[in-house]
């Protein structure tokens, strides 16, 4: 048992009705998770306002209530505590109730849009195989250690974080990679958390369903690094335009990153195959399993964070060499007869031109490159018409098909994606509803030496329409049709 009275150090407060010098069980923010002597958060959701949930939480044994609006009837026995924000409370809370596990471990998070899950992961990977007990917060998978848990979001809720990083402690871990996205930023799920280091990768159009304008979207990313320690290092990537944008009121040390422009650490891409790249780092050449410009720039962001972090630079070169690509990103696979099909996250237009450009790259020039893509649905519908364009334009063959269309009708994505096709490209596309037989089709097509790209869900091994979640994984259903 915890006393509520040291939970709430450093909680921004207004007005308090009862005693804050209790024992509590449990932080919840879920009013159906609820037991006896348990604090209830209500949170205003997107969609669901946990006030409406107080009486409720209150039935089921919650001896105290952290709210933003005070409620008109307030019961006799229960504390009920007035706070300006209610996310923010809970992560400093969650912090607290965990005993600050940020501060006893070099915390690391990556944000941006692109190449956060690579980096967070490839880090995690590098430093592993230098010795060190670590920790990974992803949105592929979530990592104490050896000990591997299901991820649910980029970035889960503060309790969840202060959880795992309490089990990383307890099993000794000495540094964690983390995802920090947009929406955790927002909803101020960092919060009270001690970063050693910030990463910033890039900016692109993503997520506009949620932030309103892309400038927010911008904002949003640099309150993390305006959030950060004296102590701790921030790195961007300078060849982006939003790169010293970040930076601009940190009081963490600047570093920066690139391959074009002068910068702490740099890159130098000597030689390009679809088995690897040959890359130069400070005059020293280093061959890597990743492929494509964008990789190489999460290469530079992970080799200058582990010699920021200490560690010696000859060991992270060597071991650069033996790091292997994430699940989803940029993962492919050879049929007999010589076809590759290569599956990629990529769900936003830059992610996409990234990995198409590569392609078109190490491409000799007589195969044809397919791209099977489509776009979620109740997300950024502004993206839709971008994506399409730039699948058309970038391949030989572009499949429009179903990605998550979740609560929407599939057909009205691809017909809002179809108008983003200019007319020259018209001919090139096809649209196949189903996205198991959009990916039968294109084996059809495919001739030997053909590049097959599935776009958009990468390690997801799940499609969701209708609401309802059904088994899919793009790389099982290829890898099908190939055999």
């Amino acid at each position: 048992m915890n006393n509520l009275k040291d939970i709430l150090y450093k909680v921004s407060i207004g007005q308090v009705f009862g005693n804050t010098n209790i024992e509590i069980n449990n932080l919840v923010f879920d009013s159906r998770k609820i037991e006896k002597d348990d604090v209830f958060i209500a949170q205003k959701g997107v969609s669901v306002d946990g006030h409406l949930f107080i009486e409720k939480a209150i039935s089921l044994g919650a001896v105290a209530i952290i709210c933003e609006d005070f409620p008109s009837d307030t019961k006799e026995g229960i504390t009920y505590i007035q706070v300006p924000n209610a996310n923010e409370a809970l992560a400093i809370m969650a912090s607290n109730f965990y005993e600050n596990p940020s501060s006893k471990i070099q915390l690391v998070g990556v944000t941006g849009t692109n190449g956060k899950t690579t980096i967070a992961s490839l880090l995690y990977q590098l430093f592993k195989k230098a010795g060190y007990k670590v920790g990974l917060l992803s949105t592929v998978k979530i990592m104490v250690d050896d000990i591997e848990f299901k991820a649910t979001h980029t970035t889960p809720d503060s309790v969840t974080i202060n959880s795992y990083l309490d089990k990383m402690i307890d099993a000794g871990v000495d540094y964690c990679f983390m995802e920090v996205s947009s929406h955790g930023i927002h909803q101020k799920r960092t919060e009270g958390l001690k970063f050693t280091g910030g990463i910033f990768t890039n900016l692109s159009h993503d997520h506009l369903d949620y932030h309103a304008t892309f400038t927010e979207y911008r904002n949003v990313k640099k309150q993390f690094f305006d959030a950060l320690p004296k102590s701790a290092f921030a790195l961007t990537n300078i060849d982006d335009k939003n790169g010293n944008f970040m930076l601009q009121n940190t009081k963490a040390k600047k570093k920066t990153y690139a391959l074009k422009t002068l910068a702490d650490f740099k890159t130098k891409i000597l030689e390009k195959q679809l088995s690897g790249t040959l890359i130069s780092v400070d005059g020293t050449e280093v061959w890597t399993k990743l492929i494509g410009v964008f990789n190489i720039y999460n290469l530079t962001a992970i080799i200058a964070t582990a010699e920021l972090l200490g560690l010696d630079k000859l060991e992270v070169l060597t071991i650069v060499s033996e790091l292997e690509s994430v699940s989803g990103r940029f993962e492919y696979v050879v049929s007999n007869n010589g076809v590759t099909a290569i599956v990629d996250y990529a769900h936003t237009p830059d992610a996409l031109k990234n990995v198409l450009e590569t392609i078109n790259d190490i491409r000799t020039g007589n195969e044809k490159v397919i791209t099977i893509v489509g776009c979620g649905g109740d997300r950024d519908k502004t993206k839709r018409p971008k994506m399409a364009h730039i699948a058309s334009q970038l391949s030989n063959q572009a499949i429009f098909t179903s990605d998550n269309p979740r609560t929407e009708n599939p057909q009205t994505i691809l017909d809002e994606m179809e108008k983003g096709v200019s007319a020259e490209n018209y001919k090139k596309t096809l649209t196949v509803l189903n996205r198991k037989q959009a990916i039968k089709t294109a084996c059809k097509f495919s001739k030997n030496g053909d590049i097959i790209l599935i776009a958009g869900k990468g390690h997801e091994n799940y499609q969701e329409i209708n609401g309802v979640r059904s088994h899919f994984d793009d790389l099982e259903e290829v890898k099908n049709c190939f055999n």
